[in-house]
């Protein structure tokens, strides 16, 4: 019964403190109050959206700002804020969402919720609800609000549309954020990994991201750790010569570390001259660190394949996840990606073939791997990540089936720092991009026929042709 009102459910609408948060108050400097929401309910937005077609409202009587602010990053058109009679607004939707009342859901936690509850199709209400609403309510969630109450809401929503947990594995290019699609079919996604190639310097990143604009590279990449996190600590006092002087290698790596003013100002820097940014994160706390920015995916480096805490991090982002497969054995990539599968098998990913040596030497970049990579996944966008000094391997690569590709990208190779001389330079990548934009020209579309260009060497060369060509040639 349950699950056939669920699965005419259109609009999940829902209370927002108590619910999406956790009731908790914290306060900005100037005072106002901001609210904490938890993760895994935006995703479970994100996921009723995609897979059951259901949208997501939010009714409260909050005026506080991280609302809207959350409400944005959802895209969550559906807000009213500041209410006194829930009832009306409910009214109101219906009426100018030409919706019944069994097609609308609702999540609400306290006493201003009950009227609203007896008037939707389905109820529901956290865990932590008042003991009142716990025995009004058609389904009390096993989590609290702000603890992931929305999400398993969602879950139940999406299970009652679309009759599984989840679905088939993604079978076409997955489209980023930035509007770019990446898989088969679309022209290689090629990434500029700058990395930390800045060398702590926001002017030579800027530069860099100049140049791979200039390249018509797709995308620049940078990389985002804790130091304190990243650097065993048996490690933080070893003195280390650097541009700087000499320093402990803790700060040496807090030195070269961008912040929040950095990357903020690299993002809009990339909005500005119209390329996609994103980063390698290292811990979970870069995670969190980068989540302020709307980056199109996030990349995990082949050292963190096996990390997987960072994993369940990233994915709980609900952005598209490029794992790296350096110093990796075939049973670690299948662990990673059964992790991802086993969060959700629609989750965006894509795999990249590389071999975790800097220089690499051509007999062990094993460029093969591409395709096995593409016969044990079906349906995964397949790229390379190269660490070689030249540029065939990497057009080879995009010829053999890599649907991205990435390399390091430096202003000069001979430039202080540890990944400067497995990079390519400015022109290097200029002609990497061209080189593969040419292979994809090249590649055509496996159907023969004669072209026009052809028409004249064939009536001076053949001594037979055939009736069709004779009037043309």
């Amino acid at each position: 019964m349950l699950t056939a009102k669920l699965s005419q459910i259109k609009l999940l609408l829902t209370d927002c403190d108590g619910v999406l948060t956790d009731g908790g108050v914290y306060y900005g400097e100037a005072g106002e109050e901001l609210k904490k929401f938890d993760i895994r309910d935006g995703m479970g937005v994100e996921r009723m959206r995609n897979l059951a077609g259901v949208q997501t409202g939010i009714i409260t009587g909050e005026l506080s700002p991280s609302v809207i602010k959350r409400a944005e990053k959802l895209k969550i058109t559906e807000l009213h804020l500041g209410v006194k009679d829930k009832p009306a607004v409910l009214k109101e939707i219906l009426n100018r969402l030409n919706l019944k009342s069994e097609e609308v859901a609702y999540i609400g936690d306290d006493t201003n919720d009950l009227e609203i509850i007896k008037l939707v199709g389905v109820s529901f209400c956290p865990a932590d609800a008042i003991s009142f609403i716990r025995e009004k309510a058609d389904v009390v969630c096993q989590s609290n609000g702000g603890k992931g109450c929305f999400r398993e809401v969602a879950e139940m929503i999406i299970l009652a549309h679309t009759g599984h947990k989840v679905s088939a594995r993604p079978t076409e290019a997955i489209k980023l954020n930035s509007g770019i699609k990446i898989g088969p079919g679309e022209p290689c996604y090629i990434i500029a990994e700058i990395g930390i190639n800045h060398n702590g310097s926001l002017e030579i990143a800027k530069q860099l991201i100049d140049e791979a604009v200039a390249a018509k590279a797709s995308a620049v990449k940078f990389q985002k750790r804790t130091p304190e996190i990243c650097v065993p600590k048996d490690q933080w006092e070893i003195m280390r010569d650097t541009p700087w002087g000499r320093m402990s290698y803790i700060d040496y790596k807090r030195k070269t570390e961008f912040g929040i003013v950095e990357y903020a100002t690299i993002d809009q820097y990339c909005k500005k001259v119209g390329i996609d940014w994103f980063v390698s994160t290292w811990d979970v706390e870069a995670v969190d660190f980068m989540e302020q920015f709307d980056t199109p995916l996030y990349k995990l480096a082949s050292a963190s394949l096996t990390d997987t805490q960072l994993i369940k991090r990233i994915l709980l982002t609900g952005k598209p996840l490029m794992l790296s497969t350096g110093m990796s054995t075939t049973k670690e990539i299948e662990d990673a990606v059964d992790l991802v599968w086993s969060f959700d098998k629609n989750y965006p990913l894509f795999i990249a073939h590389s071999t975790s040596a800097y220089p690499c030497k051509p007999e062990e970049l094993n460029l093969k791997m591409i395709q096995t990579l593409a016969a044990n996944y079906p349906g995964v966008p397949i790229g390379y990540s190269g660490h070689e000094t030249g540029l065939a391997t990497t057009v080879a690569a995009s010829a053999m089936g890599a649907t991205f590709v990435e390399r390091h990208f430096t202003l000069d190779r001979a430039m202080w720092g540890s990944d400067h001389a497995a990079s390519v330079e400015p022109q290097g990548f200029q002609r990497l991009v061209r080189d593969i934009r040419d292979v994809e020209i090249a590649a055509g579309d496996g159907v023969k026929r004669v072209y026009e260009s052809e028409l004249g060497p064939m009536k001076r060369l053949r001594v037979n042709i055939s009736e069709e060509y004779k009037t043309k040639a």
